[in-house]
């Protein structure tokens, strides 16, 4: 299934996109960076909200790292570690994106 094309994550950048996983709607974080796409459930640890402070806006932390805007909770954007705030030790569930022929769709490797 396509997500979205490259060209439209901007290098850094978050997207937000809807995708069926296992017949579910849901709401996926795109994070694209020098080692491709990585991509998470738009869902806090904590509280099981959403990350993002308006539809597809997401906060990032002068460290660089991906914040909650309801609890401040901070991700590590390599494997969508908790390193700060109420859900330290956590982490975001990881879905398997990969980029083919210019874009970003979803793969059926499994995530460890």
């Amino acid at each position: 299934m396509v997500l979205i094309t490259l060209d439209s994550i901007e290098e850094g950048g978050f997207v937000e996109v809807e995708a069926l996983l296992d017949g579910d709607a849901e709401s996926l974080i795109l994070h694209r960076d020098g080692h491709g796409v990585r991509a998470w459930l738009n869902v806090c640890p904590h509280a099981g909200r959403r990350l993002d402070w308006a539809p597809g806006k997401f906060l990032k932390s002068k460290d660089g790292h991906l914040v909650c805007a309801a609890h401040g909770a901070s991700f590590e954007l390599s494997r969508g570690d908790c390193v700060a705030g109420p859900c330290r030790g956590d982490s975001l569930r990881a879905v398997a994106v990969e980029v083919r022929d210019g874009q970003v769709v979803l793969s059926d490797r499994t995530i460890p």
